[in-house]
């Protein structure tokens, strides 16, 4: 399965204002006027909402309908495969990239997270959390593959090939040397958990992870 987020069929919670509440908040991590790469950018909603904070936004999209819809809305998509062209793109090109629910549609989550912090001063990274009590209640009780609002495809027709939870993330940014600046978990409603909640806490009622990274080490 190739991977820049095909327009994967997740169902979000929305803001007051329209927009979803997952791309609010990393809109939020996000310093005006910066340069921004949006990988896995589907039909563009998130680089709309950037470029209304004033931040320069481009996109890569594997969907050639995905690309089309962003062109027709104005916006610098081009069309591409996270796991085999981000190598293409030179060391701090941008401010940050943004891998927004498309990490577990990739061939090689690592060697991704890899090159996002490469290629991006800064990285911000969201994705469903496959600890979510509701999946793991699915497997329980009922012994088969959870399906949820987020994600509704069957096992046999999804395009996600490596789910993770929020704790397998955490640990994979410590086997890599990345530094976690900011880590929020969302609840089915899209509403931030409490921050001082231990990870377990996070690991079973976070529907959703989004956190924003940067090279351990890295001189600003």
């Amino acid at each position: 399965m190739n991977s820049s987020s095909p327009s994967l069929p997740l169902f979000r919670a929305q803001g007051a204002d329209g927009y979803r509440s997952d791309h609010l908040l990393v809109a939020n991590m996000v310093e005006p006027g910066s340069k921004v790469l949006d990988v896995g950018c589907g039909e563009g909603d998130l680089l709309q909402l950037l470029e209304t904070r004033g931040i320069d936004g481009r996109g890569i999209e594997l969907s050639r309908e995905g690309v089309n819809r962003c062109v027709a809305k104005g916006l610098a998509v081009v069309q591409g495969d996270a796991d085999t062209d981000l190598v293409n793109y030179p060391d701090d090109a941008f401010d940050y990239v943004i891998l927004s629910q498309t990490l577990q549609a990739t061939r090689q989550p690592k060697v991704v997270l890899e090159n996002l912090l490469r290629i991006g001063r800064r990285a911000i990274v969201s994705f469903p959390n496959f600890g979510f009590w509701k999946m793991r209640l699915q497997l329980l009780i009922g012994g088969h593959m959870p399906r949820t609002e987020n994600l509704p495809a069957t096992w046999y027709d999804t395009p996600n090939i490596h789910f993770c939870t929020i704790k397998d993330f955490v640990q994979l940014c410590g086997e890599i040397n990345v530094k976690m600046e900011r880590a929020v978990a969302l609840d089915l409603y899209g509403r931030p958990l409490r921050l001082n909640a231990p990870w377990w806490f996070w690991n079973m009622f976070g529907e959703q992870g989004v956190f924003l990274l940067s090279r351990a080490g890295k001189r600003r």
